[in-house]
């Protein structure tokens, strides 16, 4: 099941599942507090697999567009598992002074 949330009404936690799924390059210059670092063509079922089922993967990007991409992606590989889209991506959450690992 795929939600949508706002970036700036989550507050990050490091029990989190939290992917960023942009470049590594991008990744490194700026992004989230706890978000890990899963580029999108890195998602497969066998990655899903290592995951507890019960616990919702966040997924951004820069801006929204890839982050949708990897939430379709997860929910074609794993349709149990709640996959939420922090939209806004990592821009907005620096626009709205979020923690920012750059």
């Amino acid at each position: 099941m795929i939600k949508e949330l706002p970036i700036t009404q989550y507050a990050p936690a490091k029990s989190d599942i939290i992917w960023d799924v942009r470049d590594a390059k991008a990744y490194a210059e700026a992004h989230l507090q706890y978000a890990q670092n899963q580029s999108l063509e890195t998602i497969n079922a066998e990655l899903l697999a290592t995951l507890n089922v019960a616990e919702p993967i966040y997924v951004l990007c820069g801006g929204g567009t890839k982050a949708g991409k990897a939430a379709n992606l997860i929910e074609s590989l794993d349709d149990q598992r709640e996959v939420i889209i922090l939209t806004g991506g990592t821009r907005a959450a620096k626009a709205a002074g979020m923690t920012i690992v750059e």
